[in-house]
């Protein structure tokens, strides 16, 4: 069984080395490439402005923001929910300098670039020259993304999650809709026991065939085999 969890954040601005921080933060549960229903996500108490910049891009303002619990209320959790699995991420080096900010902040531990699935880089490989932005991408594979009309952290995992399987080729026909092993046919049951023979089938015309025949031959003008 192989698990992956997709993870996005929103948050105050582009750099946390300017002081930005997360404003939320969402993961979604992947089995053997496929969405179980287990997910994780919640909105954060930046303890700061969000600019105007940062607010139209995801419609979270400060007002809304206060009293949401913040990053070291919820890190236990998170960490509980993302384990040692691999994170698929698009455009990884923005969402992990966020979260490893947030993490040394709280004196815990960096996530490695090297569990990191970048789905851009994916993208990039695939597609060189070509916008490989989320809604590019959505566009590009036909997933539905009409309900993103702002960003938010879980619908953009729920996306994430499908254009990941069309960057690894699709879902192949015959390939399970809920996650789990991969349905394989039965095998066929071979018997070990001799057949017995089968009596000779009929193969002679009968009498009605045969005067049917003779009748048909009389009636033919000059037939070849008279020559």
């Amino acid at each position: 069984m192989l698990r992956e969890v997709v993870l996005d954040t929103e948050t105050t601005g582009l750099d946390p080395a300017e002081g930005h921080r997360i404003v939320e933060i969402a993961a979604l549960e992947l089995v053997n490439h496929l969405p179980t229903g287990e997910t994780f996500q919640t909105y954060l108490d930046p303890e700061r402005d969000v600019p105007e910049e940062a607010r139209r891009v995801h419609g979270l303002d400060r007002a809304f923001l206060t009293g949401q619990p913040t990053f070291a209320q919820v890190v236990d959790r998170l960490l509980a929910f993302l384990g040692e699995s691999p994170l698929v991420i698009h455009n990884a080096a923005f969402d992990l300098a966020f979260l490893n900010a947030e993490l040394a902040r709280v004196g815990r531990p960096p996530i490695a670039a090297s569990r990191v699935i970048d789905t851009l880089l994916l993208a990039q490989s695939r597609f060189p020259g070509a916008p490989v932005n989320l809604d590019a991408l959505c566009r590009r594979f036909g997933v539905d993304a009409s309900a993103r009309t702002l960003h938010g952290a879980l619908l953009d995992c729920r996306l994430l999650a499908e254009v990941y399987v069309h960057l690894l080729g699709g879902r192949q026909a015959g390939l399970a809709l809920v996650a789990g092993e991969t349905p394989r046919a039965a095998p066929r049951a071979v018997s070990s026991e001799p057949r017995a023979p089968r009596p000779p089938r009929p193969h002679a015309p009968s009498a009605e065939e045969l005067a049917a025949h003779r009748a048909f031959v009389a009636q033919l003008v000059d037939p070849i085999w008279n020559r």
